[in-house]
């Protein structure tokens, strides 16, 4: 799908306010809101907003990169696929360097975040992780 820039400030505001609605988001860009609500949609069956989730405040969550290194015989693209399968894991991300996938962890605290890497661990193809908690975002 090729994006206008509408799209990307559709986008841009549902990142900043996933509960904008359609019809504040129609406001700020100059649409109606069943134009935005089309969009949006278009957006979702073309594979550009992959879903839509829950953040929450830093006082209530915990928060980590665990870095994942994969046994070469196995794709990389495996292995990702059943991380965001694990409960917890907000984000894959396939990377270079020593390690060759992060994932972010996002949980209710410090103890399922230790339950998530856990169960990271257990994953057959994996070797190797390293997972730092997340003090503070900007």
């Amino acid at each position: 799908m090729k994006m206008d820039e509408i799209d990307k400030r559709i986008i841009q505001i549902l990142k900043w306010n996933g509960r904008a609605t359609y019809g504040e988001i129609g406001k700020a860009v100059g649409l109606s809101e069943g134009a935005v609500r089309k969009r949006i949609k278009d957006l979702v069956n073309s594979g550009v907003i992959k879903r839509f989730t829950v953040k929450l405040s830093l006082s209530e969550e915990a928060e980590a990169i665990a870095l994942v290194s994969v046994k070469p015989t196995i794709p990389t693209s495996e292995i990702s696929a059943k991380l965001l399968k694990v409960p917890d894991v907000d984000t894959v991300h396939e990377v270079t360097g020593e390690y060759d996938i992060a994932a972010i962890i996002s949980a209710m605290g410090i103890a399922e975040v230790n339950e998530c890497i856990e169960k990271i661990r257990k994953i057959d193809g994996i070797i190797k992780t390293n997972t730092m908690i997340i003090l503070r975002s900007w």
